[in-house]
């Protein structure tokens, strides 16, 4: 797994293979209501970032931040950077035997099997111990997170039986600055099939080329050499250990740094990225 992004709730997150990445979603708060249709924000949004041209730098992210009028004559928050735009999340393809949709309330089984993993809980908000209405929140936060534009959480189902067997997400936190990360995680059930590979590969794609990130970083545990694999036949390289990087548990731990550019030829004579 590739570390999900560190979760901003106070102390540490409550609690493989291709396990948890450390770029898991982290707990922005009430996300929409049960109506709200997955993937989208709720009320009237303006237009998804959902194709090439997301924009970074100082100008990305445009329209009015929350709570404040876009027509407003007050100056008093003329100097603070727009906040990001809700963003609508694709379904798409990962080969023939998986898929990437947006999270849905029928995946609470899903969230069920990762709550029951020793170590998926320890670095994502998963919760540790299972309940329909932890579970449901985890979902909104889901929704949450695009509607607040940080960033794309997709559920990663197996075609044959529209089964949800994990989930990968891109977070754009660092865009302005050019980078983005990916974190990914796998219940026992879908370990073994190469769908983590597939999923990777797929937004990993669809960032560099369709979206146009210039720099693609995940942050793997040195002991997750099955991730780490994973990773590397993907396209991404090794930069470095980062010691201390996040909190797993009780304790910090150190991450592996993989990165992938843009601009990056081909790796070990395959095209990065490519099927």
């Amino acid at each position: 797994m590739a570390a999900p992004e560190p979760d901003p709730r106070p102390g540490p997150a409550s609690g493989p293979t291709s396990g948890p990445t450390s770029d898991s979603e982290p707990d922005t708060g009430p996300g929409p209501g049960p109506d709200t249709p997955p993937g989208t924000a709720p009320g009237p949004a303006p237009a998804a970032r959902s194709g090439p041209g997301l924009g970074f730098g100082s100008g990305s992210g445009s329209g009015p931040r929350p709570g404040t009028d876009a027509d407003s004559d007050t100056d008093a928050d003329s100097d603070a950077p727009p906040g990001p735009e809700p963003l609508t999340v694709p379904s798409m393809s990962a080969g023939p035997d998986f898929g990437l949709r947006p999270w849905e309330m029928s995946d609470l089984p899903l969230v069920r099997e990762a709550a029951q993993d020793p170590y998926i809980p320890l670095i994502t908000t998963i919760p540790a111990r299972y309940s329909d209405k932890a579970a449901e929140a985890f979902v909104r936060r889901q929704w949450d997170r695009a509607a607040t534009g940080h960033g794309y959480p997709f559920a990663i189902v197996r075609s044959r039986d529209r089964r949800p067997v994990g989930a990968i997400g891109l977070w754009l936190r660092d865009l302005p600055q050019g980078r983005a990360s990916i974190g990914y995680w796998m219940v026992a059930s879908g370990r073994g099939q190469g769908v983590t590979r597939a999923a990777l590969r797929t937004v990993t794609h669809w960032a560099l080329h369709d979206l146009r990130v210039p720099r693609l970083q995940l942050f793997i545990e040195p002991w997750n050499t099955a991730s780490a694999h994973i990773a590397e036949d993907v396209g991404y390289r090794r930069e470095g250990l980062l010691r201390g990087w996040q909190q797993v548990g009780d304790e910090r731990r150190d991450m592996a740094v993989y990165g992938l550019l843009n601009s990056d030829g081909p790796a070990d004579g395959r095209a990065v990225a490519e099927d």
